[in-house]
């Protein structure tokens, strides 16, 4: 990855899974110092049958983000391939990954989880930090329409993958239990940040999930930091299928009315007519946003946009985007 020019202190990530990854890996790029701060409302796969049978936060984004942070030598890139790697068979140990069980013995050795957040920073190499979005175990209550026979029915769907895989349309989305705590050193690390980027992501299970914790909001509100949105490159089945791009700014204001940005990052070649792109703009312009149009997506071997950000590519546009740029 080739680097940009210049570099930050300090940058914060919020949002959880691949896209958050993403993120991270730009943002060792354009910063000294990453901090990300990851959802925790997962009740799939691994991340929920652990926090099931333990009582534990869902470890998987959070495993994802460390492996994104960790070193690059030999041995680090060795231990995080061995943290990545999820158990075949078909019995108990079947389908989960390595890193999920280290966190969780270390959490049950050290008795709190950001302690053995940070135990798995040391292993893995990390330069930066992660952390949870809150200390406590979350579920996404979702409002879907579209089930019933008549569309103007609301039903209330609960559960992150319940959320991300029925159909229908989404409407809004909150928190349980509602208005929860924020872990500790996320505010003080929003607040202290040069740049944080919110997005890309899922985006009612990973990027909203962030600005309904209250006081995450808050420091949102305060903080100095330039503050970045990354918008996703193709709505995503199950959650924003059908959504046109200002849609989704539309959903983020609802939810987080008194949260602006400064940036809105797009590619230049996803397919928007000329009037939705109007709207686009129109609708960052509410946020306060000024959108700035960067080729943040990898590249196909036939030279077509494919729907994945590109590390590189992202931390190049980040770092433009600060004031006087930084790249």
């Amino acid at each position: 990855m080739t680097e940009p020019t210049k570099r930050i202190p300090s940058l914060v990530a919020l949002g959880g899974g691949h896209g958050l990854s993403a993120t991270l890996k730009a943002g060792r790029l354009v910063a000294d110092h990453v901090t990300a701060v990851v959802t925790v409302a997962d009740d799939g796969g691994s991340s929920g049958r652990l926090r099931r049978e333990l009582g534990i936060l869902p470890p998987g984004d959070l495993r994802m983000a460390l492996c994104a942070l960790a070193g690059e030598d030999d041995e680090h890139a060795r231990l995080t391939r061995l943290f990545q790697h999820r158990y075949g068979g078909t019995g108990a140990l079947a389908g989960h990954a390595v890193g999920n069980l280290v966190f969780a013995g270390l959490w049950e050795l050290l008795g709190d989880p950001i302690e053995a957040l940070d135990a798995v920073g040391s292993i893995l190499g990390v330069t930066g930090r992660v952390l949870p979005m809150s200390p406590v175990a979350l579920d996404i209550a979702a409002e879907v329409v579209g089930l019933e026979a008549d569309p103007r029915v609301v039903r209330t769907i609960i559960g992150q993958v319940a959320v991300a895989t029925t159909p229908g349309s989404v409407r809004r989305v909150r928190l349980i239990p509602d208005a929860p705590p924020a872990a500790d050193g996320v505010v003080e690390a929003i607040e202290q940040a040069d740049l944080v980027v919110l997005g890309p992501g899922s985006w009612f299970t990973s990027v909203i999930p962030n600005v309904l914790v209250p006081e995450i909001a808050a420091a949102l509100t305060r903080t100095a930091a330039t503050k970045a949105l990354v918008l996703n490159l193709a709505p995503q089945p199950g959650e924003t299928a059908g959504f046109s791009a200002e849609q989704h700014l539309h959903v983020l204001r609802q939810h987080a009315p008194r949260v602006d940005v400064d940036v809105l990052l797009v590619d230049p070649r996803m397919p928007l007519s000329a009037t939705e792109r109007e709207h686009l703009e129109r609708a960052a312009a509410g946020l306060g946003a000024r959108v700035v149009t960067a080729e943040i997506a990898k590249t196909g071997p036939d030279g077509t946009m494919r729907a994945v950000h590109d590390p590189a590519s992202l931390a190049t546009a980040l770092a433009a985007s600060l004031p006087g740029g930084a790249g």
